[in-house]
């Protein structure tokens, strides 16, 4: 994160030179591009604008934006930014007048001094300083040229303004992801591990080694949710073998009228990831399609192409037992659609169905993890 802020001021600070240098060759032109002689007095003034125009920019990018415009003192800071643009033409035309009168007078001097010589310069001298007709230009360019230059300003500071906002409600987000990930360890850990060791006790009485099994699967969870999840990505496999652990001890509670099929391919290859991405889905399946009673079934079928994994949860609907995705098991699948926005924004595809003329609830994601 600190690199990535480095080398976001770093680029800032290259956009600006680029900009101000880009619009010193359009102040300075004529020393490029015309042959004719141009008196200093002309690089002064356009120096002067120059320097007026720039911290007019910043000026109004670090002081006036923030404290008028962005807490509504919308008139206020219009007026404020009339005044400094009058300020600027009116300051504009002082320099201008005052550099005039001062070349005049110099090449009067210099004409005393050397008057066959310097003619020339008596009829050139006028021909650069009319004033009549550059007081009114110069006033009217310099007018637009400053309320461009505030305009750029502003637009330019709201622009980051907006994107420093996004940043902040990204991390935001990204916090709150983490919270809802660990109420989501949270909310598995008491609960189902307490049912579990009950499983397990009742199963030490009937098979010790199915029990012992099931203690070790229990225990490769909980160093699962200890210590690989807390990096915010695992991988793939691991998130696979969890779930995997995890359907496999939900099964101890299962009658046989109780049918679970979990598909994975042999060879995945093996991804970082999001953890605990595809829990909820198989947690809402357990929830809402099993019956001590009556037939039912659960379906989970992976599958991998490239980098997209695809991921299928059929699951038989009970009468009894309603579905919303508004659930309280875990995270619930809409907090898990928004993480998916957040951690894989435009990467993901995520189909529910909530009732299929079998009767089933289906759920199909396909997530790019490139």
């Amino acid at each position: 994160m600190l690199g990535q802020n480095s080398y976001s001021k770093l680029n800032t600070v290259l956009t600006h030179v680029l900009i101000w240098s880009a619009f010193s060759l359009f102040f300075y032109r004529q020393l490029f591009f015309s042959d004719t002689y141009i008196p200093y007095q002309y690089w002064i003034k356009q120096t002067i604008t120059l320097s007026l125009l720039v911290a007019t920019f910043y000026f109004n990018s670090s002081v006036l934006f923030p404290r008028f415009l962005v807490k509504n003192h919308t008139a206020l800071y219009i007026l404020i930014i009339i005044c400094i643009v009058l300020a600027i033409a009116f300051i504009n035309r002082w320099v201008d007048n005052l550099l005039s009168s001062y070349q005049f007078n110099e090449a009067v001097l210099t004409m005393r001094g050397q008057s066959p010589a310097l003619e020339p310069l008596r009829h050139r001298s006028p021909q650069k300083f009319p004033a009549g007709y550059r007081f009114k230009m110069g006033d009217l360019f310099i007018l637009i040229i400053s309320g461009l230059v505030v305009g750029v300003s502003t637009f330019i500071t709201v622009i980051q303004k907006w994107q420093k906002d996004k940043q902040v409600r990204e991390e935001l987000e990204k916090d709150k992801v983490s919270s809802e990930l660990s109420f989501l360890k949270a909310q598995i850990n008491p609960h189902f591990f307490f049912n579990t060791l009950n499983n397990i006790y009742a199963l030490t009485q009937v098979n010790a080694d199915e029990a012992g099994k099931a203690v070790h699967q229990l225990s490769r969870m909980m160093r699962y949710l200890l210590y690989e999840t807390q990096q915010g990505q695992t991988m793939l496999g691991q998130e696979i073998a969890f779930v995997k652990d995890y359907i496999s001890l939900m099964q101890l509670r299962l009658t046989d009228v109780v049918k679970v099929v979990f598909d994975v391919p042999s060879h995945l290859m093996d991804m970082p990831m999001a953890p605990m991405m595809l829990l909820p889905f198989v947690e809402n399946a357990f929830k809402h399609g099993v019956s001590a009673t009556q037939k039912s079934h659960i379906y989970i079928l992976v599958l991998q192409k490239g980098s997209v994994l695809d991921i299928t949860v059929k699951n038989s609907v009970m009468k009894d037992k309603s579905i919303s995705l508004d659930t309280n098991s875990g995270i619930g699948l809409l907090n898990t659609r928004r993480r998916l926005d957040l951690l894989y924004p435009g990467k993901y595809k995520l189909d529910i169905c909530e009732l299929t003329t079998g009767n089933e609830y289906t759920v199909h994601l396909m997530l790019d993890l490139s």
